[in-house]
């Protein structure tokens, strides 16, 4: 499967968001299969860009013959149909604000470049993909919306800044709002960039190795499970020798490679603060989630540290139309990242609610 015409980039001129404005915002996205078809939005997570191939389940779901694929991903990818099969669906891909490919500190100009750059919410998000699909891409109605981390955050805000826009959404390992205990833990690797030696403040005129390194160590650990790591699974086949070449190759180099330090803090801090009860019921958390019209899949891992089961299951409480499927891993976070069993599982349960 292949883009059509790779990325793209909306303009959207001069736009408002929760931090200021951004004099000429872009939007970067790709799009696969037919427009005629139902659409279906896949957004990006923490650490995620359009031209890397996505994280390891959205190359599997949608781009497993792209040569962007890392090699373990297209290791542990099945042949046959797409789970978000382009033969059936209209996908749309969006790189979040601040990831590097849309406006970001990094590609903005003077004045709202680097630490200048203005906050920018979830909510801003999706009102830039709103736009991006009904302007320039004449869809009228998202079927679906399929995230996973803070993807899925984005599809439940799809479902509350456009109610009636929206049919599905699939939330896998995330959450309605950013738990007090997830907000803590960020607090970790965000401190590690700010107080190191070369970050300065943002303005650093070299690639601030210190703290991105720094950065990177302190938010590794949080990615996978204590099992994952008491059964040596970091090493990854002989991938790595030791724990120590895996926290080097696995939590510095991504980072190091393909990263802003400045766009890791600007994105880190949409994901601190996400709540959908901010966008319109002012802060009323169990109104916004039983305001919700779309029919919800909620795939939580029993084993991850960042978005825990527990607020999942509560979240289910509350929800009007919901399902909850719980995957059981040692992979945490990063559920089907090298198992296969977890992602044919993910794939299975999201395939029966799309279809």
């Amino acid at each position: 499967m292949s883009s059509q015409a790779g990325i793209k980039y909306y303009h959207h001129g001069r736009f408002k968001v929760a931090g200021g404005v951004l004099p000429d915002a872009v939007t970067a996205y790709e799009t696969f299969g037919d427009p005629r078809n139902p659409c279906i939005v896949y957004p990006t997570a923490y650490g995620h860009k359009l031209s890397l191939g996505g994280e390891f389940i959205a190359s599997c779901f949608l781009t497993r013959e792209s040569e962007s694929i890392s090699h373990r991903s297209s290791q542990h990818c099945r042949d046959g149909e797409s789970v978000l099969d382009p033969e059936k669906y209209f996908i749309v891909t969006f790189a979040l604000f601040c990831n590097g490919e849309s406006s970001s500190p990094s590609n903005t100009p003077v004045p709202y470049n680097g630490p200048y750059f203005p906050y920018v919410s979830y909510a801003d998000n999706i009102r830039a993909q709103h736009a991006v699909l009904t302007k320039e891409l004449g869809v009228s109605k998202v079927y679906s919306v399929v995230g996973i981390s803070m993807g899925g955050q984005q599809a439940y805000h799809w479902a509350v800044v456009f109610p009636d826009f929206v049919e599905k959404i699939v939330v896998i390992t995330s959450s309605a709002r950013t738990s007090p205990h997830n907000q803590c833990f960020l607090e970790g690797p965000k401190s590690a960039m700010l107080a190191s030696k070369d970050f300065d403040g943002g303005h650093y005129t070299s690639k601030p190795q210190h703290g991105m390194r720094a950065f990177g160590r302190v938010l590794l650990p949080w990615v996978f499970s204590q099992t994952w790591f008491r059964e040596h699974s970091y090493l990854f086949d002989g991938e790595y020798s030791d724990l120590h070449s895996f926290i080097r190759g696995n939590g510095e180099t991504p980072w190091l490679e393909n990263w802003d330090a400045n766009d890791m803090i600007a994105l880190l801090n949409t994901w601190q603060t996400g709540d959908i009860s901010q966008v319109r019921d002012g802060g009323d958390y169990e109104k916004a989630l039983r305001s919700i019209k779309a029919q919800a899949l909620l795939l939580p891992s029993n084993t991850d540290l960042m978005f825990a089961p527990e607020d999942s299951e509560i979240e289910m409480t509350y929800l009007q139309n919901a399902k909850l499927v719980l995957i059981d891993t040692t992979w945490g976070h990063n559920v089907g990242y090298g198992a296969p069993a977890d992602l044919d599982f993910v794939s299975a349960q999201i395939k029966d609610f799309l279809y």
